[in-house]
C-alpha cells in the first residue's frame, strides 16, 4: 500500500512573534506543498527496515526495526488517536539514535530535528513497522514559509491515513480533503512535532498549513494552547498579489523566539505596548482586506491602508530584534519602486513579502525582481488560497520517482 500527503506553505501577514504573546495573527496558505510517500512494505532488499528518503537534499536514512523497538518500546506509549508530547528524555534518546549512525547531521541541527520528529511521530503512530517514507518539498527550506509545519502536517496526514485513523476511502485515487476532526488530529500531532524542531512555537503554522482554505486565518489569544475555535476565517474581497523574496540566509527559528522572550523579559511594559500595537494592526488588517470595495478607487485606499500597515508591522518586528541586513535590503530596495514589504516568519533572514497592487505594471514587477536578484535573492510571485492537508492513495511516482 502506498499513502501520499501534501500539505501547503504559508504566509503570516501580521503577528509573527508577536501571537505567541497573546496578539492577533494573520495569515494565508500558499500554493506550495510539500509531500510524503509512504510505501508498505519497504523494498524487497530492506524487509525489516525503515527507510527515510529526504529528496531535497539527497540523503536517505534507515534503522533495523528491532533497534528502534529495543531503544523506544518503553519511551513511546503513544496512540495514533491520542496525540503526546515528546518529552525531553525521549527526544535525547531518539536523537543518539539519530546521529550514532548519521554523525554528518550534527552540525545541521534543523535535518537532525525534522529525522528526530519522524521517528516520534512514526514510532507513536505507526509503531515499528517496516516501511519506506519519502519526502520531496516545493518550498524553500529554513526561509519563513512554513516549511517545517508542511513537513510536519504532511507526515501527520500520510501516518495517520496509513493508521486507518482518519477512515479515508482507500480505493480513491483523488486528492481526499479531510473533515474538521480529521484535521484536527492530524493538526495536533503536528504541533507536536513543531514544538520539537522549535520548542515553543505558537501553533499558526502548522494549523495554515492543515487547514489551508483560500480565506485569510486570524488568530486571537494565547496560542501555546492552540484550539482550533481560536481561529476565524475571513474572506478578502480586494485582490491581492504578494511577491516573496527568500533572501537566502538562514536562522535559527528557536532562538529567534527566544530572543523575543528574553526582551520580553528585559523590558516586560514596553514590549507589552509592542505586543499590543501588533494586535491592533492584525485587526485592522483583516477589517480592510475583508471590508467591501465599490470601485478601482477604494481599491486603491485599500491597499495604501495595507501597505501601511506592513511597514508598521515591520517597525515593530525591528523591535522584537529579528529582522536582518539582508531583509532592509529587500525593504529599501522595492521601497524606491514605491513598494511595500515586511518580513514573514520567524525573520532574522529567511523571506520577506511585498504587496503587488493590483494596478502596478508588469514592468515594475520585472525591474524589482531583477535587481533582487542581484543582490543574490530568489523572488516569486505567490498564490495566496492554497488548499490544506490533503491525502491520496495509489501511486503517484512523478512527484518521486522511486
Amino acid at each position: 500500500m502506498e499513502v501520499v500527503s501534501r500539505a501547503p506553505g504559508k504566509i503570516i501577514l501580521s503577528g509573527e512573534h508577536a501571537v505567541v504573546h497573546g496578539s492577533a495573527a494573520v495569515a494565508a496558505a500558499i500554493d506550495l506543498y510539500t509531500y510524503v510517500s509512504l510505501t508498505f512494505p519497504p523494498p524487497p532488499h530492506s524487509p525489516d527496515t525503515l527507510i527515510l528518503h529526504l529528496k531535497d537534499i539527497e540523503l536517505e536514512i534507515s534503522w533495523p526495526v528491532n533497534r528502534l523497538k529495543e531503544a523506544l518500546s518503553s519511551m513511546v506509549n503513544a496512540t495514533a488517536s491520542s496525540p503526546t508530547s515528546c518529552s525531553a528524555e525521549t527526544i535525547k534518546i531518539i536523537t543518539t539514535l539519530v546521529l550514532e549512525e548519521h554523525t554528518i547531521l550534527e552540525s545541521k541541527t534543523e535535518i537532525a530535528a525534522a529525522v528526530v520528529v519522524f521517528l516520534w511521530l512514526y514510532t507513536s503512530i505507526q509503531g515499528n513497522k517496516p516501511a519506506r517514507v519519502v519526502v520531496s518539498s516545493e518550498l524553500p527550506l529554513g526561509s519563513g514559509l512554513g516549511s517545517s509545519a508542511a513537513y510536519c502536517v504532511s507526515m501527520s496526514g500520510a501516518l495517520l491515513a496509513s493508521s486507518g485513523s482518519l477512515h479515508l476511502d482507500f480505493n480513491s485515487e483523488d486528492w481526499l480533503s479531510l473533515g474538521e476532526k480529521q484535521q484536527k488530529l492530524a493538526n495536533e500531532w503536528a504541533f507536536e512535532g513543531e514544538k520539537i524542531i522549535h520548542g515553543n512555537p505558537s501553533g499558526i503554522d502548522n494549523t495554515v498549513s492543515t487547514l489551508g482554505m483560500s480565506c485569510f486565518i486570524v488568530y486571537t489569544g494565547n496560542l501555546i494552547k492552540l484550539q482550533l475555535g481560536a481561529m476565524t476565517c475571513i474572506k478578502p474581497n480586494m485582490p491581492l498579489k504578494m511577491l516573496i523574496t527568500n533572501t537566502k540566509v538562514g536562522r535559527d527559528t528557536k532562538a529567534l523566539i527566544a530572543r523575543v522572550s528574553e526582551r520580553r523579559n528585559r523590558h516586560p511594559d514596553t514590549m507589552k505596548s509592542v505586543f499590543a500595537a501588533v494586535d491592533y494592526i492584525s485587526n485592522e488588517l483583516a477589517s480592510t482586506i475583508q471590508s467591501s470595495s465599490s470601485n478601482d478607487l477604494a481599491v486603491v485606499e485599500k491597499e495604501k491602508k495595507v501597505e501601511e500597515l506592513m511597514e508598521m508591522n515591520q517597525g515593530l518586528l525591528q523591535c522584537m530584534g529579528v529582522s536582518h541586513a539582508s531583509i532592509e535590503t529587500v525593504i529599501s530596495t522595492t521601497h524606491k519602486y514605491k513598494l511595500s514589504s515586511k518580513l514573514t516568519g520567524a525573520g532574522g533572514g529567511g523571506c520577506v513579502i511585498t504587496l503587488l497592487p493590483a494596478l502596478l505594471s508588469a514592468s515594475v514587477v520585472d525591474a524589482v525582481t531583477a535587481e533582487l536578484e542581484q543582490c543574490g535573492f530568489q523572488s516569486y510571485i505567490a498564490g495566496i488560497g492554497g488548499k490544506g492537508l490533503e491525502i491520496r492513495f495509489g501511486g503517484v511516482h512523478d512527484i518521486f520517482s522511486i
